[in-house]
């Protein structure tokens, strides 16, 4: 499988693709937020995220409503009074991830969809005035079709603010759910990866080639954000507390929407700000902790950026720069990153285990080809470090990895009925003792990883065993090293 080339870039032509003369707006926009501008000792690139997480996966694979609701009950145990402001009705934010409710959309959209898989939706929101939703999905639109896509349709997302807060209200934008199609040179429907892939370069275009005015002199183009737009995945989440989501969001409620995992969180951000946006999950992941180093991490990835170079992601590969949105949280630059390494070819945990590396430079007991995985990847890219219990899934796999140091809580239970629940906390949801087959914490370092295609959970060791000796990273290291103490003296002109 062809991989993201991190070391070596493309030949850089001299002309300017076109979007370089666009008036671009990045970053998250100030219309879903109430963060304010750098002031004093406050600045809003130091957002961090501090956090309660858990995921609820059938082992085996089977959806059913009642995964739903255990994700949302257990996401309402992880309520928090750090997740709400002055307003005890204004959160930090909550939310939840789903395998695609392929069943519950086809009842509710009201146009036809072709098979599973071979469509993406997502959740998008836009501001609140219909003339700027109607430019928001123009602009949506047009991009979709430069990039080979039909739409299918768009579908009013039912919303009950009635329960929120003036701050989060102020702020509300409108949701949607996006929902098309791409078809290959002969007309095949892509499904699955490959059509994940043009969905993330539609995703990123529309965040960076929005233009700052309407060119119809009705003011300033709309803001536009996607918490998700996959063909494996859908993510509700938004500027709310934990009861609020299943009550603002009816659809999480409904008896057909199904799913054989959940991936929840809550936001309590004591020292940050909330944000629509900000909530999570993110595409990929939900994280209890902070990323100390996301600075230097951020930093590094807008300089590898000149070199980075993939077969596997459609067109030119600079229109999706800069990888890591700015105003973002250090969990969501992990999370495009992660992004970018899994669409670039790695499994994701490959990718996440390239992000978190346990600690393995003086670990003795190590095996040899493990320590050679680390080391090599290691000239790829940091670590992103902190105390950080990061969950993540792909809408098939599920999982979570401790940092390092293991200074996040998380623990796990698996039940005799095929359940594995993984929690920030104790306690999360009522399992009689009888029906725990097994239970435990999540060491330092170590990845807790569950294959709903293959049914089973798969064993540390077992993971990174495989990802060691899949490619032989000890005689990559010996060909393509060079040390300082072996190149030949500099000659000093005179």
């Amino acid at each position: 499988m062809p991989t993201l080339d991190v070391s070596a870039g493309a030949d850089v032509g001299n002309d300017a693709p076109p979007w370089k003369d666009l008036p671009l707006r990045s970053g998250i926009q100030p219309m879903f937020n109430g963060l304010p501008p750098s002031q004093g000792l406050y600045n809003p690139a130091f957002e961090h995220d501090a956090c309660g997480v858990s995921f609820i996966v059938d082992m085996h694979g089977r959806k059913s409503h009642e995964i739903v609701r255990l994700g949302f009950e257990a996401l309402c145990s992880l309520d928090h009074r750090g997740a709400q402001g002055a307003e005890p009705n204004s959160g930090d934010g909550a939310g939840i991830l789903l395998q695609m409710p392929d069943g519950f959309l086809r009842a509710v959209c009201g146009f036809e969809l072709p098979a599973v898989g071979s469509y993406v939706a997502g959740l998008a929101f836009l501001p609140g005035t219909p003339r700027e939703v109607a430019l928001g999905r123009s602009h949506v639109e047009a991009i979709v079709r430069q990039e080979g896509g039909t739409i299918l349709g768009w579908r009013d997302v039912p919303t009950d603010p009635s329960s929120l807060g003036s701050m989060a209200r102020a702020v509300m934008p409108t949701f949607c759910q996006l929902f098309f199609t791409v078809a290959n040179k002969d007309g095949d429907l892509l499904n699955d990866l490959a059509l994940d892939r043009v969905a993330y370069v539609i995703r990123k275009r529309v965040e960076h080639e929005l233009p700052e005015a309407d060119p119809d002199g009705g003011g300033p183009a709309p803001g536009l954000y996607f918490p998700s737009l996959s063909c494996r995945t859908l993510v509700y989440k938004g500027m709310l507390t934990t009861p609020q989501l299943g009550s603002f969001f009816p659809d999480i409620v409904d008896a057909r929407m199904e799913s054989a995992l959940a991936l929840v969180h809550s936001r309590f951000s004591t020292n940050t700000f909330p944000s629509w946006p900000l909530a999570h999950p993110y595409r990929f992941v939900a994280h209890n902790g902070e990323i100390n180093t996301v600075m230097g991490n951020r930093n590094w990835m807008r300089a590898r950026e000149e070199l980075l170079a993939t077969d596997a992601i459609p067109g030119d590969i600079e229109r999706l720069y800069p990888i890591c949105t700015p105003g973002g949280s250090d969990t969501a630059s992990f999370d495009e990153a992660l992004e970018l390494l899994h669409l670039g070819g790695y499994s994701l945990p490959h990718a996440v285990l390239m992000m978190i590396p346990e600690a393995w430079e003086n670990h003795e007991s190590m095996s040899a080809e493990k320590r050679a995985f680390y080391r090599f990847h290691s000239a790829l890219m940091e670590p992103w470090d902190g105390p950080a219990s990061i969950a993540f899934t792909d809408g098939t796999v599920i999982g979570a990895v401790l940092d390092r140091n293991g200074l996040r809580p998380s623990r796990y239970w698996v039940t005799t009925d095929g359940l594995v629940i993984l929690a920030s906390e104790s306690g999360v949801l009522p399992i009689p003792p009888e029906a725990v087959l097994r239970k435990g914490r999540l060491e330092p370092g170590r990845m807790l990883l569950v294959d709903t295609a293959a049914g089973r959970l798969i064993p540390d060791e077992e993971i990174k065993a495989g990802l060691a000796s899949a490619q032989p990273y000890q005689q990559w290291i010996e060909q393509g090293s060079l040390h300082l103490e072996d190149l030949p003296p500099a000659r000093v002109a005179a």
